[in-house]
């Protein structure tokens, strides 16, 4: 079956993905047909005015060809494309009850962490508005108001009071504008990753940024040891399962690394003692895979470290935040300090000599 190595998004949320995956699971446990299943299906979407209708759109093609997996080809924008290849995988291998299950807690999976990757954009994000709006307004409304006070109380405009006054506003406005380009750069990330751009400015943000870099490499030792432990759990071969696996990732590190753990195991290692040479998991799951491979339980022990390190990508999203909120409450009350001390202080000059 060929297929296409073009990466798509989805018109769904990752937990929307994982309900459906898991609809899809238990229509094919019930021994249902996917034609009936996904019929009665689509009709609930008509009937209850659903916001998207993934039922609906690929119900004729299924009456059609009986395929789930032509079905999510033909429409391959709607769908992800690490889910069309893993469908397509099920129906070759006669198992896509069981890809249907482990793809809905695979998505449920991205949603925590992507609801955690969100959570750590948008408040800073917020808090960085705020800031710009309140030293906006202290240096456009009111330093002007202040200057003009103090010049018909007849302070010298060349004085120390005036001087100290300019500094605050000069303060001000670098802080204002170094805010405002970090404001401007995180929105155009966001509307990059939307529009088709997403592994580069990922790929940018892991070379500027070391808390990214560790996040992403956590994240990607996640999604490949997932799938690996879907696949072998499937009964696939150690080989194919790194072949598909290499086929359906859609980052670019990601498939790197798959690719070097396939070469190792070509060069003569075997699968632990590749993984454990290319540095995909610390050495503490190094050993623990060796040995789950020596009693031959590779897929549990995948499954498991996938979800430690989902764990972990969480914990340190977590934390990143954390640290960014208090960073910027205390820039936020330094800057807006400084300004206003730069004008109190020349007034209360002037108010002490009177």
């Amino acid at each position: 079956m060929a297929r296409s190595k073009e990466k798509n998004g989805s018109v769904l949320t990752a937990e929307e993905l994982s309900v459906f995956c898991d609809q899809i699971a238990l229509m094919l446990e019930s021994g249902m047909t996917l034609r009936d299943g996904i019929d009665m299906l689509a009709e609930d979407e008509e009937k209850q005015n659903a916001r998207v209708r993934p039922y609906s759109t690929m119900r004729e093609t299924i009456e059609e060809t009986g395929s789930l997996y032509i079905a999510m080809k033909e429409r391959e924008s709607d769908w992800p494309h690490y889910m069309i290849e893993m469908v397509g995988i099920g129906e070759e291998t006669g198992r896509l009850e069981d890809i249907m299950r482990n793809l809905s807690s695979y998505y449920t999976r991205e949603g925590k962490i992507r609801d955690a990757a969100s959570s750590a954009v948008t408040y800073p994000l917020v808090l960085g508005i705020m800031m710009v709006v309140i030293i906006a307004v202290l240096l456009w409304r009111v330093m002007p108001v202040f200057r003009r006070v103090l010049g018909s109380l007849g302070v010298d405009p060349n004085g120390a009071s005036m001087r100290l006054m300019n500094i605050g506003a000069v303060a001000g406005w670098v802080v204002l504008g170094i805010i405002a380009v970090m404001i401007i750069i995180v929105v155009a990330a966001a509307v990059l990753m939307r529009s088709g751009k997403r592994e580069k400015v990922i790929a940018l943000a892991r070379k500027i940024l070391p808390p990214v870099q560790k996040v992403s490499e956590k994240l990607s030792s996640s999604r490949i040891a997932g799938m690996l432990g879907m696949m072998l759990s499937g009964g696939f071969p150690i080989e194919n399962a790194l072949d598909m696996s290499a086929n359906a990732l859609e980052d670019e590190v990601s498939i790197a690394k798959v690719k070097g753990i396939q070469a190792k195991m070509e060069g003569g290692e075997t699968f632990a003692d590749a993984i454990s040479s290319s540095h995909l998991f610390s050495d503490f799951y190094n050993r623990i895979l060796k040995i789950g491979s020596a009693s031959g339980h590779e897929p549990q022990v995948m499954t498991k470290i996938a979800e430690v390190y989902e764990e972990q990508v969480e914990d340190d999203l977590a934390r990143l935040i954390s640290l960014i909120e208090p960073v910027l409450v205390a820039l936020l009350s330094i800057v807006i300090g400084a300004v206003l001390l730069s004008m109190m202080l020349p007034m209360a000059g002037v108010m002490s000599s009177l």
